[in-house]
């Protein structure tokens, strides 16, 4: 009971005494040759009798003698002969000041301070000239945000580069904040206001000190900027992007400049408002943004559109893309290093003082990027080369091959007119393809439809041995035959027609659809197939009649079949497995340049002009996302989160897409050969067509099965041993989450069905006449 009572009033005591000294800042000065400065001073030491004294004005006068001679050499007895003079009869104790620090209980003696601020600067002349200096010391700087500002003020304060220094920041200072702001863990939980003010006065305790503990709002923002005489110069090292707006405007308004540096690459900011009053702000970063609207941003997603112009995303540095990538998966926020905080004081306290004594009156953004100046030599190679294609097929070309070729004219074929070969030229131009690259060339010649492979177009690390477009072509002439059905026509199919024209996939021909004959249940669909990678936000069970349903279709192509997840346990590890899949397709070289070269689009503009590939806009992305997208297109970005075995947030789009999954479905062939994915692609169709009617939605989701096949099937995995490690593990998950499917099935299609609130939108296709020929010449 008596040691509970003494942790308690221990308690109190500790709690007292921290809250004592929490918000002190000020030092107390003591003149002692006034006489109440004398009585205070002798109070304090009898309350205080532990406090530390610091008397070191012998030293101090010393400096100071030296300084105002600065011509002679002086020897010691000189020295004391010249101080005795300054002394003027004087005892050296009551010499200058004694300055009292509260929060260290220390008392130190110093000079006065016209003569402290003489021999604290001399060492600055003549980088600095006196008349330079003096003026410096009538200039009022204000910081707003004190972790990189923190280093940025204490740099201000050293150099003495202005005579008033305003601070603000709400924040207090938490032990993450220890691996870039110079401070010791006693000041944990404290101000940040309060440490920076602190640590000036001990430095400079004449230096004018003004606090804004409250951080800066729109209620005294002005006082900030104007309050007792207006700032000189504005620096902004504050993250609140509201702020940021906010002070420009102000500082705009007012013709203050403004100086930002990001401790990133060094990447300086000057808005030379003074000079330039009608300057839009952040060099007109943000022009096409309402600055309105920003103090009502809540969220992270919110503010993104207005953090990415003033960022500049692709200007980062690779670790910082790298570690954004990392973001609430293995750090909190945006990482920053002391050595770069604290070369960023020093830059930024550099043209502070030229942007004042006018020596600096450029704007703009710049960098002083100390890996970039100093850095080894470049080596040549260090990449592995990236995969390219071979030039793909002419219509020339084509041509030529046609007429080489001995068609066998079917039973019963037929010339088609006009119109029903423009219906059945929009039902090939619609095809589905891997990465939409719409791997085909039409030609018409003699009532046959030729479809040649352009292998340029679908070159890809994933489409090994051809499979991945092969997959397509099965897609593409499944939805023909439906379509010709609708026209009353029976199309006549021959694969590889000649082995000695490896580029021509199929030749069809078409007669009168017999009256006996039954239109498939499909062939009024064609037009609904749509892929959807919206993300529903409630997920709804398939009825099992459904899934019947699309599984009775898809197997009626003679091999195929279809496998589906429904259990949230198993489409949890499928989902993953699609997530990491993804990501591991970006540390190939080859696969991330297809990706995000060849692949994706990322304005509407390049999707319209392109005509392929796949819009960013139909992956219903969140702003985050979307940046996450654009960081990762740095190959170099890659490379070192592969090198750190990281990279989680490149899995979780992919991973999110694969949980908001009513089921998962997986087609295969019996066989790995070119007909059996021909035919796998016709079975796709037929399962896309009977979900899309019955109103569910599908996402392709080929990744991980496509590298699961190189794996079995190629050697493209034998050249990166952690890929291929990766990707073995993966495969043994996977298949385990379809135990049914037999060991020697090839699995040709995944993808997720779900039930969507929303529609998706089509990808833009090639122009007909890039994909189409007519070959007149009988």
């Amino acid at each position: 009971m008596q040691l509970d009572k003494e942790l308690r009033q221990l308690k109190k005591e500790l709690a007292s005494q921290t809250k004592k000294y929490s918000e002190i800042y000020t030092p107390i000065f003591f003149r002692i040759l006034n006489r109440e400065d004398q009585s205070s001073l002798l109070n304090l030491l009898k309350e205080k009798p532990h406090i530390q004294v610091f008397d070191s004005i012998t030293n101090q006068l010393t400096d100071l003698v030296k300084g105002l001679n600065p011509t002679l050499v002086l020897s010691k007895d000189q020295i004391d002969e010249l101080i005795v003079k300054r002394l003027n009869g004087q005892d050296a104790d009551t010499y200058g000041v004694w300055v009292y620090y509260p929060w260290i209980e220390k008392l130190v003696h110093i000079l006065d301070k016209e003569e402290f601020i003489l021999v604290r600067t001399n060492r600055n002349k003549h980088k600095i000239t006196q008349q330079e200096q003096d003026q410096l010391m009538e200039k009022k700087i204000g910081v707003i945000g004190l972790s990189v500002g923190q280093s940025v003020s204490l740099t201000l304060a050293i150099e003495r580069g202005c005579g008033e220094l305003r601070i603000a920041d709400f924040d207090h200072l938490d032990l993450t904040n220890l691996n870039r702001i110079r401070s010791g863990v006693q000041n944990v939980d404290l101000r940040k206001t309060v440490i920076v003010a602190r640590e000036i006065a001990e430095i400079d305790p004449f230096l004018k000190v003004t606090c804004f503990h409250e951080g800066i709002t729109e209620e005294n923002i002005e006082s900030f900027l104007t309050e007792n005489g207006k700032l000189d110069l504005l620096i902004d090292e504050c993250d609140g992007i509201d702020i940021k707006i906010l002070c420009r405007v102000k500082a705009k308004a007012h013709q203050i400049p403004v100086l930002m540096e990001a401790s990133d690459r060094g990447t300086i900011d000057i808005e030379r408002f003074d000079l330039e009053p009608n300057r839009p702000i952040l060099h007109g970063y943000i022009e096409h943004l309402d600055i309105s609207k920003v103090k009502h941003l809540k969220t992270n997603e919110e503010k993104i559109p207005y953090i990415l112009p003033i960022a500049g995303v692709e200007t980062l540095s690779t670790r910082m893309k790298a570690s954004m990538i990392e973001i609430q998966q293995t750090i909190t926020s945006w990482p920053q290093l002391a050595s770069a905080v604290t070369y960023g004081g020093g830059i930024t306290a550099d043209l502070s003082r030229r942007i004042l004594l006018q020596e600096l009156s450029v704007s703009g953004r710049f960098f002083v990027d100390i890996e970039e100046i100093i850095a080894d030599p470049v080596k040549e190679n260090t990449h592995t080369e990236i995969l390219k294609p071979a030039k793909g097929i002419s219509f020339p070309e084509m041509e030529v091959l046609a007429a080489q070729l001995k068609i066998e004219k079917a039973v019963n074929a037929i010339e088609l007119d006009g119109e029903q070969l423009d219906e059945l030229l929009h039902t090939a131009q619609r095809g589905s393809s891997a990465g939409n690259n719409q791997p085909w060339k039409w030609l018409y010649k003699d009532g046959a439809l030729l479809l040649f492979h352009d292998t340029e177009r679908s070159f890809s690390f994933a489409n090994h041995k051809n499979i991945v477009a092969y997959v397509g072509f099965g897609l593409t002439l499944e939805s023909i035959r439906l379509k010709a059905e609708t026209l009353n026509l029976q199309v006549q199919e021959q694969l590889f027609p000649d082995p000695q024209i490896p580029e021509l996939i199929a030749v069809l021909q078409f007669s009168n659809i017999a009256a006996a004959h039954k239109k498939d249940g499909l062939a009024d669909f064609t037009d609904l197939r749509n892929t959807n990678r919206n993300q529903p936000k409630v997920i709804k069970a398939i009825p099992a009649e459904t899934l019947a349903e699309i599984k009775a279709e898809t197997e009626q192509v003679a091999g195929a079949k279809i496998y589906f997840i429904e259990d949230a346990a198993a489409i949890q590890k499928v989902a993953n497995i699609m997530g990491e899949s993804d990501k591991l397709r970006l540390y190939t070289p080859t696969g991330h340049h297809e990706l995000f070269n060849l692949e994706l689009r990322f304005t509407k503009e390049e999707s319209e002009r392109t005509g392929d590939g796949l819009d960013l806009e139909s992956f219903g992305l969140t702003a985050g996302e979307a940046i996450g997208m654009r960081i990762a297109k740095d190959p170099k970005v890659l490379d070192l989160l592969k090198h750190w075995k990281m990279g989680t947030g490149l899995e979780r789009l992919s991973k999110k897409s694969g949980l908001a999954s009513s089921a998962i479905a997986l087609v295969t062939m019996p066989n790995y050969t070119s007909s059996d994915f021909i035919k796998g692609g016709k079975a796709v169709e037929r399962m896309w067509l009977t979900a899309n009617r019955a109103g569910i939605s599908l996402h392709p989701m080929t990744a991980s099965i496509l590298h699961f096949n190189i794996l079995k099937y190629g050697d493209g995995l034998n050249q990166d041993l952690y890929l291929k490690n990766k990707f073995s593990e993966l495969n043994e998950i996977f298949y385990n989450c379809f135990p049914t499917v037999n060991e020697q099935e090839v699995s040709v299609f995944l993808c997720r069905l779900f039930y969507a609130e929303a529609e998706g939108t089509p990808s833009k296709r090639l122009p007909i006449d890039k994909i189409f020929i007519a070959n007149l010449t009988q």
